[in-house]
């Protein structure tokens, strides 16, 4: 039977492993923002044609018209942020990467840490939890990024780290039960 105060506990200490780990890497290694990238200073030019456009790092595309442009006439529209919206894609990949290779060993190492040192259940699977959740925003944030066969490879380790842990595992939760009768 489940012990409701263990596994509350288990619960709270794998919500709050995974508050650290999130804030703690966002407060040394912060995300890329977009207003950075793009200021709103191109909205406040007032005549936009394809020159202006371009010379404000925008993309000019025409409109598909069955007839001629006038003179003074607006004939296409821009895309304001395209060059400024390129480079913040860039730097959010570059950090999804980043971060996907921090939280890697980190979700790794909690793992170890907790199955290893402690001898409390609720605290070693809260903690184990917690760096599994630790691993999955690493994997999920680099996700969208990567390609099938690095899916395939990062599915594959996470699949045998699990598999070895739950191995493991199920030797520490035999050796408990035996314990517990004595």
């Amino acid at each position: 039977m489940i012990n409701l105060k263990a596994f509350i506990f288990g619960v709270a200490v794998f919500i709050l492993t995974l508050f650290v780990t999130v804030y703690g890497v966002n407060s040394i290694y912060s995300k890329p923002i977009y207003e950075d990238f793009c200021p709103n200073s191109i909205m406040e030019v007032n005549v936009m044609n394809e020159s202006v456009c371009f010379e404000n790092g925008g993309k000019w595309t025409p409109y598909q018209t069955f007839k001629a442009c006038e003179a003074g006439e607006v004939c296409g529209s821009c895309d304001v942020d395209y060059s400024c919206r390129e480079a913040y894609d860039l730097a959010s990949e570059r950090y999804s990467m980043n971060l996907f290779l921090i939280s890697i060993p980190l979700g790794i190492l909690i793992l170890f840490f907790g199955f290893y040192f402690f001898k409390v259940d609720f605290v070693s699977v809260g903690l184990m939890a917690g760096g599994v959740g630790t691993l999955l925003r690493g994997i999920g944030t680099y996700w969208k990024y990567s390609e099938d066969w690095i899916r395939f490879l990062i599915s594959l380790f996470g699949l045998l780290v699990i598999l070895y842990f739950s191995y493991r595992f199920q030797g520490r939760i035999q050796d408990n039960k035996h314990i517990k009768r004595k």
